[in-house]
């Protein structure tokens, strides 16, 4: 670190290496280093960027709302168009619409982000003139803008998650309505609508769901490569950053918070989980 900000061998005298060292804390024992980082982080303090100089907490705030958006937006794309898909494609399997939707969930899944971004933005800009805006527009500021500017980028993201929920929810529903209960409610003469919505559908998304949160953990890390392509300083942005630059702290720091908010993801999960299957309350 201190040879990264100091310079190559031989432009920096030895002894201003090591007042730089003995600056920023690193000639103390490593787990005096490891207590102090601990204990600034517990209180907001990252440190500061190698390349810039500027406050990591900074530097991550601005770009943890970018990121955060493209996975919600990303997130809730994906349910709304699998989801409804895998429900029809259980409930008219072997079909043509059926058949369908398994090839478009096996072509979904065989697309990587980066390859889907590129060619979504290759295709706007040759047919509609439109490249992403430089600056990131907020949608507090404006909310028309944003979403112009983050739909292609979500589009992208989801593509792969999509098909992961659509092929998920096909294989639970089709599972569910084989259960005697969703039987015994066709063979009492009750609508085929409340028993699909009310009954199977809710059982099914369980394990649904826990597909979701893994990916959505995931989509934290993976909007990395699609906010590069379309010129979104998010957090997975700066992490690529990062890496190329040596800023080591904020390496560090990005990887810590995408690691954190992953495991708040997975508790969100949980808590879904008792909302779905009371049973899961009493356990």
């Amino acid at each position: 670190v201190v040879d990264i900000i100091a310079g190559t061998d031989g432009t920096v005298s030895s002894a201003a290496k090591e007042k730089l060292r003995d600056s920023m804390g690193l000639s103390d024992p490593i787990p005096v280093q490891y207590a102090r980082w601990i204990g600034n982080l517990l209180t907001g303090d990252a440190g500061k960027s190698l390349r810039s100089g500027e406050p990591i907490g900074e530097i991550l705030m601005r770009a943890l709302p970018i990121t955060i958006e493209l996975a919600i937006l990303g997130l809730f794309i994906s349910t709304i168009v699998a989801i409804p898909l895998g429900v029809i494609s259980a409930v008219k399997r072997d079909t043509a619409f059926d058949f369908a939707a398994r090839i478009g969930g096996l072509v979904g899944l065989s697309l990587p982000n980066f390859w889907v971004a590129t060619l979504m933005l290759l295709f706007t800009s040759k047919a509609f003139g439109w490249t992403p805006s430089i600056r990131f527009i907020p949608f507090t500021q404006d909310p028309i803008g944003n979403l112009q500017q983050m739909i292609l980028p979500s589009i992208a993201l989801a593509v792969p998650l999509m098909a992961i929920t659509m092929r998920m929810t096909r294989t639970t529903m089709l599972e569910v309505l084989g259960q005697d209960y969703v039987r015994t409610a066709n063979a009492k003469g009750l609508a085929p609508r409340p028993v699909l919505y009310r009954h199977a559908l809710k059982n099914a998304l369980i394990p649904v769901i826990t597909v979701i949160g893994f990916q959505l953990g995931g989509l934290m890390g993976s909007a990395a490569v699609v906010e590069v392509v379309f010129g979104l300083n998010g957090v997975g942005n700066t992490l690529l950053q990062g890496i190329f630059n040596r800023d080591y702290p904020l390496v560090q720091a990005a990887t810590l918070y995408l690691a954190v908010a992953f495991v708040l993801i997975n508790l969100i999960v949980d808590v879904l989980y008792a909302w779905l299957d009371p049973r899961i309350k009493l356990a």
